[in-house]
C-alpha cells in the first residue's frame, strides 16, 4: 500500500521557520519525483517544490526561491522541505505528492502526480 505522510506543520510567526517532512512507503522511492504542493482556502493547489530522486535535481516556484529548500534521504524514504523567512502568504495546507514519470516542465501540475498525502496545515501569523 502506497503511503505519503506529512509531518512538521504548525503555527509560526512571520519571519520564522518550519521544516516539513514527507515519509513515503509502498513504492520504489528512488525512482520517483517527490513534490510539495500547497492550497490556501479558496485557491487552487499550487506546486511549491519538487526533487527528482533519480538524479537529485530540484525545482521551486519563484515565490519560494531562496527561502525554501527541498532535500531527499533515499535511505529513509523521506523528503524534507525547509521553509525559512515565512510570511502570511505561505499559509496553506501543504501536501506531499509522488510521480513515477513526468514531463519535467510541468512539475508543478497536479495531474503529473500519482500519489498524495493527506496534507498538513502551515499557518504563518503576522
Amino acid at each position: 500500500e502506497v503511503q505519503l505522510v506529512e509531518s512538521g506543520g504548525g503555527l509560526v510567526q512571520a519571519g520564522g521557520s518550519l521544516r516539513l517532512s514527507c515519509s513515503a512507503s509502498g513504492f520504489a522511492f528512488g525512482n520517483y519525483t517527490i513534490a510539495w504542493f500547497r492550497q490556501a482556502p479558496g485557491k487552487e493547489r499550487q506546486g511549491v517544490s519538487c526533487i527528482h530522486n533519480i538524479d537529485g535535481t530540484t525545482n521551486y516556484r519563484n515565490s519560494v526561491k531562496g527561502r525554501f529548500t527541498i532535500s531527499s534521504d533515499n535511505a529513509k524514504n523521506t523528503v524534507a522541505l525547509q521553509m525559512n523567512s515565512l510570511s502570511p502568504e505561505d499559509t496553506a495546507v501543504y501536501y506531499c505528492a509522488a510521480a513515477r514519470t513526468m514531463y519535467r516542465n510541468y512539475w508543478f501540475k497536479v495531474w503529473e502526480y500519482d500519489y498524495w498525502g493527506q496534507g498538513i496545515q502551515v499557518t504563518v501569523s503576522s
